[in-house]
């Protein structure tokens, strides 16, 4: 499983406290919700070209230790 810490970080000044993909304002819901919507990886490549295929799937990760009962620590 990828270290999402590496790409992921929760800061109560940006986006209420939410976990977002660091160095911007996308959080992991907003990339969950484009993939749940249908959007391929590569979609939300094109869309969003600050992203990378790591923080896509940092997201991923995130959500599956989530769904675990394990709490981000940053």
């Amino acid at each position: 499983m990828i270290e999402f810490s590496k790409y992921i970080e929760i800061n109560n000044n940006k986006r209420f406290g939410k976990p977002v993909i660091k160095g911007t304002r996308i959080t992991v819901y907003d990339v969950l919700s484009w993939l749940s919507n249908g959007m391929t990886r590569k979609e939300i490549l094109q869309d969003y070209p600050e992203l990378t295929l790591e923080q896509i799937n940092a997201c991923l990760s995130f959500a599956a230790r989530k769904e675990q009962g394990q709490l981000y620590a940053p």
